[in-house]
């Protein structure tokens, strides 16, 4: 039978919204009356409602436990096929919204953190001019947790890297360049009196970095063993950029960041912090970055408005911009 064929038997067998949106609210919480809660009724109705859509799927969808519920296979199965449903319905609704009143909509974004400085927060200055009632949610995070975050429809679209645990044939990506390092310090610290400064210099020093696997920290790590040095002895691992930056001005430290960041912290004209960057001959460089979409999902018009922004600023940029 085609899925349009068994949809339509379901839907003849009583099938309605407010049992997927049900289903999507106990994934949620784990617990009928929360979803309940979560939907505006009593438990007892939503007892009512998910009992007919056992009957109505023919298929026994979760199960009681100490705590509360456990979907079944099945019940994982109808949540998430519910929830892009019910996302792709209320984008259909938006559009319709949109035709009547202009431009405005809820566009949520995930980045990492070098082109959310250089790409996203230009391109939603730019927006807010021509588009006020345009809305955005930015999430900075690593791109593993953007990626979960994009298949669950909490992002329209990240600017990242591809996550080897995320199914390639659920995305397109469009490829924009590697993300530049910069080693930072405090204002005065020693290193910045050097004539000639190598990186074998640096690891005398204390460093700050990601824990152990991040992609910052085994990209220096890598860059180092690759001239023959040895990592720094002493790292102290944190992923907030608030306490690398709290650490590096109060000690003698050293932190790889993103350039764009450092850029941000050590220009007079931005914020014009204590922070400065070494001067280095070496170019250290995190992999390429790609700006990466879900497959085969109908975008909101406000979405597509800031797609086509951020496609035209990726043509416009220079080569040196999107190199290997």
């Amino acid at each position: 039978m085609s899925k349009k064929g068994a949809t339509a038997k379901l839907m003849q067998r009583g099938l309605r919204l407010p049992q997927l949106r049900l289903m999507i609210a106990l994934e949620d919480t784990g617990q009928i009356s929360g979803a309940a809660t979560q939907m505006g009724m009593t438990q007892p109705a939503a007892s009512r409602l998910l009992a007919e859509l056992e009957k109505t799927s023919r298929v026994k969808l979760y199960q009681r436990h100490a705590r509360g519920i456990l979907l079944t296979e099945a019940g994982q199965i109808l949540a998430r096929r519910a929830r892009a449903t019910l996302h792709d319905l209320d984008s259909a609704f938006e559009d319709i919204a949109l035709l009547n009143s202009g431009a405005r909509g809820l566009v949520r974004i995930g980045t990492v953190t070098g082109p959310g400085l250089e790409i996203v927060l230009p391109i939603i200055r730019e927006i807010r001019v021509i588009y006020p009632e345009i809305e955005f949610n930015v999430l900075v995070d690593t791109s593993d947790k953007l990626a979960e975050a994009l298949l669950g429809h909490d992002l329209d679209f990240y600017l990242g890297r591809l996550p080897a645990s995320l199914d390639p044939r659920a995305v397109t990506l469009r490829r924009i360049g590697t993300e530049p390092i910069s080693l930072a310090v405090r204002q005065g610290h020693p290193l910045l009196r050097h004539d000639s400064l190598s990186l074998a210099d640096c690891l005398a020093y204390d460093w700050v970095m990601q824990a152990p696997g991040g992609l910052m920290r085994l990209t220096a790590e890598t860059y180092l063993l690759e001239r023959g040095l040895r990592p720094p002895a002493r790292v102290l691992s944190t992923s907030s950029l608030l306490l690398t930056l709290g650490l590096i001005s109060d000690t003698n430290a050293i932190a790889p960041i993103a350039t764009s960041v450092a850029e941000l912290y050590t220009s007079a004209s931005r914020l014009g912090s204590t922070i400065r960057t070494l001067d280095l001959p070496e170019d250290i460089q995190v992999a390429a970055y790609s700006l990466i979409c879900r497959r085969e999902t109908e975008q909101s018009p406000a979405v597509r408005k800031v797609l086509a922004q951020i496609e035209q600023r990726l043509d416009q940029m220079p080569l040196s911009g999107v190199s290997s």
